[in-house]
């Protein structure tokens, strides 16, 4: 019996220990990852996840413990060293070079060359191509990767990855920016590289997909890992009771307040696309002070694009947004910010956070005005915030100072929610606020957001989590292919009819509203 486990097994960590300045990551985790099966790793953000898998991918050195790879101790210098070795990663932050194209990125630092005459594209292009093909994509690797939207940049990591003809692919998060038709095209891959003998690890937040397309799963809570099973033999309360050590959360609705009066409205919210049509088709919706307007919509129905016409990124856009009844002329983001609008973007990592800074500047970076007294910072003003708004937000932060790319995922999220709140605004804009975050920071985020409107906040949040939007909004609007398709009140809304109203205007046209 023992023997059969063993050629089961292709990598094994055995007490491997990380420290980064004084904080453990991970302690003395033991991990075996099977060939041919779907190794599921899931824990709260913070836990240690993405440190064991840039252990396993190069990208880290464990401060302790061994790597076992086909029995052989092996320690990698880096991510190319580990990729010599079989071994590929997607990251949840896409890595690609946006000034290049599909194919270039597919065979990045691995170019195909004919002799002296330099990298044959034809053949990159060729060989990408078929790759795109496996996964349905309807991608052309001649395409600049900064044309694509999210989605199709998370589609051309995956082809990457599988160019690498990779033994052990990691996927962090693969899917938190696929539509359901492109999950279901990554699923189908998935089950073609199992079939092949590929080990796949899967980190994802999405529990009812872990147990959907998971073999074994592994637990982590406070970089130890608390659980370790096959995934028919367990369901989603024991995930959670294992990763947070108690039964879920509840997102469940705060008391009811009263609305106050129309803070918000935009009328006529139209984008045009770069390659004909609109992106955002005349849209118009209005949020009171104290309501939460969850914005529901697909990959592409025109979600994170209405927002950046809101806040003012787009010059070309036309339309017109009122607070307070009065209309907002600033067309740049900075004077928009000034009347009480703010964005919480969905990619942090880009437009949210400057890497380099500290926690603490990060917060303050939109609001100094409100620290200034004409030429310096008020230093005791700005710490008390800081403080404030970490200890409001509960951002697990050793220490403000430190920068902020040392936190976790839904910690940096909750920064970036701290820094729009500090600018004291009437109106928050957030989009995808949950993206790449685990249940204990999304339920501190959700808490966060009520609390914010029952204060009086107008409060409009963009998802493509069902469970969410039903959970979080006193209204609903359906956004697909550009064009608001409907507004539902949640007493009265269904999942059936949410998903029924988001597939207009997909694939058909339907009739037009008059």
């Amino acid at each position: 019996m023992g023997e059969t486990i063993e050629h089961d097994v292709i990598l094994r960590l055995e007490e491997v220990s990380k420290v980064y300045s004084g904080i453990v990551a991970v302690k003395r985790a033991d991990l075996e990852l099977r060939r041919g099966a779907v190794n599921v790793l899931v824990g709260e953000n913070g836990a240690g996840k993405s440190t064991l898998m840039k252990i396993i991918a190069g990208v880290e050195r464990p401060t302790l413990g061994r790597i076992i790879l086909d029995g052989e101790t092996v320690s990698f210098d880096s991510p190319a060293d580990a990729q010599a070795h079989g071994i590929g990663m997607i990251f949840q932050e896409l890595n690609l070079f946006a000034n290049m194209s599909v194919a270039e990125n597919i065979f990045a630092t691995r170019e195909i060359t004919r002799g002296i005459r330099g990298i044959d594209h034809r053949a990159q292009i060729e060989k990408a191509n078929a790759f795109l093909d496996r996964l349905d994509a309807g991608i052309n690797a001649e395409t600049m990767v900064e044309d694509l939207p999210i989605g199709q940049q998370q589609l051309v990591e995956i082809a990457k990855a599988m160019s690498l003809n990779a033994r052990i692919l990691i996927m962090d998060e693969p899917t938190s920016a696929l539509s359901a038709a492109e999950v279901e095209i990554l699923f189908k891959v998935i089950a073609e590289l199992k079939a092949q003998g590929v080990a796949i690890v899967y980190i994802s937040h999405r529990l009812e997909e872990l147990m959907r397309i998971g073999d074994y799963i592994t637990v982590l809570r406070d970089g130890q890992i608390t659980g370790h099973a096959m995934v028919r033999d367990i369901d989603t309360k024991w995930i959670v009771r294992s990763m947070i050590g108690s039964d879920a959360k509840d997102f469940a609705k705060a008391a009811e307040h009263e609305f106050g009066p129309e803070a918000f409205r935009a009328e006529d919210i139209s984008l045009p696309r770069r390659t004909g049509g609109l992106a955002v088709d005349h849209v118009s919706l209005s949020v009171r002070a104290g309501e939460i307007l969850g914005i529901y919509g697909l990959m592409g129905a025109g979600r994170s694009e209405f927002f950046e016409c809101v806040i003012g990124s787009h010059r070309h856009s036309t339309g017109k947004i009122f607070i307070d009844g009065q209309e907002v002329r600033a067309q740049d983001t900075t004077g928009r910010i000034k009347k009480g609008l703010a964005l919480i973007p969905e990619d942090r990592q880009r437009e949210g956070l400057v890497q380099v800074l500290s926690i603490a500047s990060n917060l303050t970076l939109a609001s100094l005005d409100r620290f200034t007294r004409i030429f310096h910072i008020k230093a005791n003003a700005e710490k008390q915030g800081i403080n404030d708004m970490i200890r409001d937000l509960s951002i697990k932060a050793p220490n403000p100072e430190f920068e902020v790319t040392s936190m976790s995922g839904g910690n940096q999220q909750k920064v970036v929610i701290g820094k729009a709140l500090m600018t004291n605004p009437k109106v928050l804009l957030m989009d995808e606020p949950s993206r790449g975050i685990d249940v204990g920071a999304k339920a501190d985020v959700f808490r966060t957001m009520r609390r914010l409107a029952a204060k009086g906040l107008a409060i409009l949040f963009s998802t493509s989590d069902l469970e969410e939007v039903m959970a979080l909004s006193d209204r609903i609007a359906v956004l697909s292919n550009g064009k608001l398709v409907a507004v539902f009140d949640r007493s009265e809304a269904t999942e059936e009819a949410i998903i029924a109203a988001s597939a207009k205007g997909h694939g058909h046209q339907g009739k037009l509203a008059s």
